[in-house]
């Protein structure tokens, strides 16, 4: 086979020419082409055995310089099998992706990524062996991951401790980093939970995620905020420590609340460490009642982990000032509509929605049981904390402060 005209007879078709046109420019049968063709497709797929198709334009820069210019015009994307040859003879002359990325006006990450995930398993990369990857990578549709069963045990085991799909992903691929039969992303767990065709979850954990819904909706209601105290701190005037979350005790807190807004549960975070303390509010939930209970559960912590308190605009942190006087710790208030300024709180109680859910009475829940959930969320492991447990993480500071 004359690989030359066999690599022009390629690159005729590539660029949508039609095999007869292409035959009778290189002065063969159209039989012969077609045969060119097959091989051509067969040798991609061992481009280990013969060198690839790429092999012989490494000895004519003259055709190489041509494929650069004429890939270089195209600039399309995904990349086509005239860039991944120009992309294969660079290579083999050892030049950079940023300087392949150049001559084919894409940016070096779109050629490193080719070489990586194109290359064959000794490393060599051919540029039509990297397009049957590519093209069958692309194939539609993807086979489901979520189906061996003791990983659906798994994911069904975490979803009903009320365990998030980011949260079990990470988990997964932190314990099996280089088995990716047994590791699932986020967005497959959401998929079985929500899809019919791929509903390999039973459709009732649903109801144990944080927002307890049976379909995926996207969110454009805010929430309307009370007005602040004319005398209160700002989070503008929080100190920039509590905002890089470099310094542990600067703490954010906020009520849920039960149905009717009659019962409630005060929640405090700490931000650098995300440890979550619950306050008990078996009557009342006013601000007195507020007042005693955040300052019954902070009173015993160490001075160093009672920098500030962030709250937001409710009449509940009313008697403010005196939690400033007993605790030692200066109460800044959020700015109207704006509840992601408290960001770790609202996060943990989303969480804390698997427990205390939404259109329930929260004052049947004791100390005791407030207790459990307490633990049982500061023993769970956290990415933003690189899979360590808030309950670690305010342990190992207090060794260090120690």
């Amino acid at each position: 086979m004359d690989w030359f005209r066999c690599r022009v007879l390629v690159d005729t078709v590539a660029f949508g020419g039609s095999m007869s046109a292409a035959a009778a420019a290189l002065g063969v049968s159209r039989p012969t082409a077609r045969k060119w063709w097959q091989r051509s497709v067969g040798l991609a797929t061992r481009c280990g055995q013969l060198g690839g198709i790429a092999a012989p334009l490494v000895r004519w820069p003259a055709i190489g310089a041509a494929l650069v210019a004429a890939a270089a015009a195209r600039r399309r994307r995904p990349l086509t099998l005239l860039d991944r040859e120009v992309i294969a003879i660079r290579h083999a002359r050892r030049v950079t992706p940023a300087a392949i990325g150049r001559e084919l006006g894409r940016h070096r990450s779109v050629i490193t990524r080719e070489l990586q995930r194109n290359s064959g398993p000794d490393g060599s990369y051919f540029g039509s062996a990297a397009a049957v990857r590519a093209r069958e990578r692309a194939r539609r549709p993807k086979p489901f991951k979520l189906t061996d069963p003791a990983l659906v045990g798994k994911v069904t085991g975490w979803l009903e401790d009320g365990w998030s799909p980011h949260l079990i992903a990470e988990v997964l691929a932190a314990e099996h980093p280089d088995e990716q039969t047994r590791r699932v992303s986020h967005e497959t767990i959401y998929q079985a939970l929500y899809v019919q065709t791929r509903g390999t979850l039973r459709a009732d954990l649903a109801r144990h995620l944080s927002t307890k819904r049976t379909g995926r909706k996207t969110r454009t209601a805010t929430r309307r905020g009370t007005s602040i105290y004319a005398d209160a701190f700002t989070i503008s005037q929080r100190p920039a420590e509590a905002t890089d979350r470099a310094v542990p005790g600067h703490w954010e807190g906020d009520l849920i609340l039960g149905t009717g807004n009659r019962s409630a549960i005060g929640t405090l975070v700490e931000r650098s460490t995300r440890f979550t303390i619950l306050l008990h509010l078996p009557g009342r939930h006013d601000a007195q009642s507020v007042a005693d209970a955040m300052i019954t559960a902070m009173a015993d912590l160490p001075e160093h982990l009672r920098r500030s308190i962030t709250w937001d605009r409710g009449v509940e942190l009313a008697d403010y000032a005196r939690i400033q006087l007993e605790l030692k710790a200066p109460v800044f208030f959020c700015d109207p509509h704006s509840p992601w300024q408290r960001g770790s709180n609202e996060n943990t109680n989303r969480l804390l929605r698997h427990w205390f859910e939404k259109g329930t009475d929260l004052s049947a829940w004791t100390a005791a049981d407030l207790r459990r959930v307490q633990d049982s969320l500061n023993t769970r492991p956290r990415p933003t904390l690189g899979l360590k447990t808030p309950a670690q993480a305010l342990t190992e500071h207090l060794h260090a402060a120690a």
